[in-house]
């Protein structure tokens, strides 16, 4: 039976990079979650839906592809805005715990590991996952690595308002009364602050090998 990892932490925290190369390492699938809230919030946009109309919201869950997540679309202010608020919606969390719970069944027949990594994993999606890993780092150094990855799709970034755009994600993450961003009581706490990826990496295989 596939083994689950469970990757959870804040924003640009390595969270999608660390589950990129267990994925490739291991021949084995990855969900984002945080792309789903992503390409949900981008419907709304496109659809000009407001994030008060949580039916026609609602609505939009079904049309997400999740073989298609990679649009460059996917990031903006704009949709890490409107995501944030969605993500706080009890009937949309409900509806998408559903398709992430599906996906390991879906997409891991025959692998080793399904990774799925987001905010909630560990602590209300696959609370039973075989490896839970909280990663950690400074808001400072979050920034900078955020800051650098827009500067690779051709953008210049303001690092000011990109630490204050952490910040205050982190705040509705962690004070939000549906499934707020915590460590599980049983995961590994990872601070990714002052280790490179390779070096987390190399701290997982330890736990999961």
């Amino acid at each position: 039976m596939v083994k689950i990892i469970a990757i959870d932490g804040p924003a640009s925290v390595g969270k999608s990079t660390l589950a990129k190369k267990i994925s490739k390492t291991f021949k084995s699938p990855v969900l984002y979650s945080g792309k789903l809230y992503r390409a949900l919030a981008l419907k709304i946009i496109k659809r000009n839906i407001s994030f008060n109309n949580t039916e026609a919201i609602l609505k939009c869950i079904k049309y997400i592809d999740l073989d298609n997540l990679s649009s460059a679309e996917l990031y903006s202010s704009q949709v890490d805005n409107i995501s944030s608020i969605i993500s706080a919606k009890k009937q949309v969390r409900n509806k998408l715990v559903t398709l992430q719970r599906s996906f390991p069944k879906k997409y891991g027949s025959g692998k080793k590991f399904a990774i799925i990594e987001g905010r909630d994993i560990g602590t209300i999606i696959f609370p039973k996952a075989d490896y839970k890993i909280f990663l950690w780092a400074a808001a400072e150094v979050r920034a900078k690595r955020r800051q650098e990855q827009l500067r690779k799709n051709a953008k210049n970034p303001s690092y000011r308002k990109i630490f204050s755009e952490i910040n205050s994600r982190d705040r509705k993450d962690m004070t939000r009364k549906i499934a707020p961003l915590m460590p599980a009581a049983n995961s590994v706490l990872l601070d990714t602050t002052y280790i490179d990826i390779e070096q987390v990496f190399n701290a997982l295989k330890e736990i999961i090998l």
